[in-house]
């Protein structure tokens, strides 16, 4: 982003109209716009701000008033730091920490549905500041920690026994060695030991059987766990049991399952963003809302990997033959 260069909207209403002023100044707030006076917004320059702003003004040129954006840069660095200064977000980064704090206040004593329900809530709080937020500072980075704290909570209702990462080396084991095993992980299943389930049945055992532990100390000693603190197979390092699992086998050099690798770490345990990430996830969130048992969970979302295995392959040769 060049941080010089700026869009403003320039806009009248008539004084008759409060429901569209009303309208579209919620509009403008979502999208981030500083006001520099009444009626004038700015925006830092990108071809996203840009639509955002020419959409905003066609719409306010159809409910009766007018509207103008105006491309500027700033006439000197004092005025780009003065017009920078604007779109400090700290006091939404620290009105969601509060949020989070009062929050963590009730945590222990929600049910494993509300708990989900609070945690789309408040993704979606702190989604809307970041996205926003077009100069990030400190107060970003508290609230992130913050927000990644109130998760990792979360999750020890949600998930309990999630593993925690271990050191150790990843040995390659082959497939005909583990065929027609038992394989056990932990019931409720989400989206790390679902997509492991997957993979174990479509490219690892050919005649698996799967175990879902309401404890993991309840594993069969003649069963493979996997996802779960002492299971043969969890995370290692900086990877998660899916990726594991892909490393143990040799599949890690297949590019389908290399990106939705990336997409299962993502949603697993945080990382680089993947697009499609949050549509499987809420896939898998309608899924779990329906009242699945873990057998028809892992039924129904191996469809949507197939699919989102085919989609990634694809475009990992389409990636492949621009490079040649």
């Amino acid at each position: 982003m060049n941080t010089i260069d700026w869009f403003l909207l320039v806009l009248t209403f008539p004084t008759d109209n409060a429901t569209a002023r009303m309208r579209f100044w919620r509009a403008l707030k979502a999208r981030g716009c500083a006001v520099l006076r009444d009626g004038v917004y700015l925006l830092p320059a990108t071809a996203g701000s840009e639509a955002d702003l020419l959409g905003l003004a066609r719409g306010i040129d159809e409910a009766g008033g007018t509207a103008h954006v105006v491309h500027v840069k700033s006439r000197d660095d004092e005025q780009r730091q003065l017009f920078q200064s604007l779109f400090d977000r700290s006091e939404e980064y620290e009105a969601f920490a509060r949020g989070l704090a009062e929050s963590r206040k009730s945590l222990s004593g929600l049910s494993p549905a509300e708990v989900e329900r609070l945690l789309r809530r408040v993704r979606k709080d702190y989604d809307a500041v970041v996205s926003i937020d077009f100069f990030p500072n400190e107060a970003g980075t508290r609230a992130e920690a913050a927000w990644q704290d109130f998760v990792a909570l979360a999750d020890t209702i949600l998930s309990p026994g999630e593993p925690h990462s271990s050191e150790a080396f990843i040995r390659s084991l082959s497939r005909e060695d583990y065929q027609g095993r038992t394989w056990a992980t932990r019931q409720r299943p989400w989206v790390d030991r679902v997509a492991s389930a997957w993979l174990i049945r479509r490219f690892i055992d050919a005649n698996p059987r799967i175990l879902w532990l309401s404890s993991p100390a309840d594993c069969p000693q003649d069963a493979l766990g996997f996802d779960f603190d002492g299971a043969a197979f969890t995370h290692i390092g900086d990877r998660v049991t899916f990726e594991v699992l892909l490393a143990s086998f040799g599949l890690d050099e297949e590019p389908g399952l290399v990106e939705l690798g990336k997409m299962v770490h993502s949603l697993d345990i945080g990382g680089p963003t993947v697009p499609e990430a949050a549509g499987f996830e809420a896939v898998m969130t309608g899924a779990k809302q329906r009242g699945l048992s873990d057998d028809s969970m892992l039924s129904e979302m191996s469809l949507v990997l197939d699919s989102l295995l085919a989609h990634f392959a694809t475009n990992a040769k389409v990636e492949l033959g621009k490079k040649r």
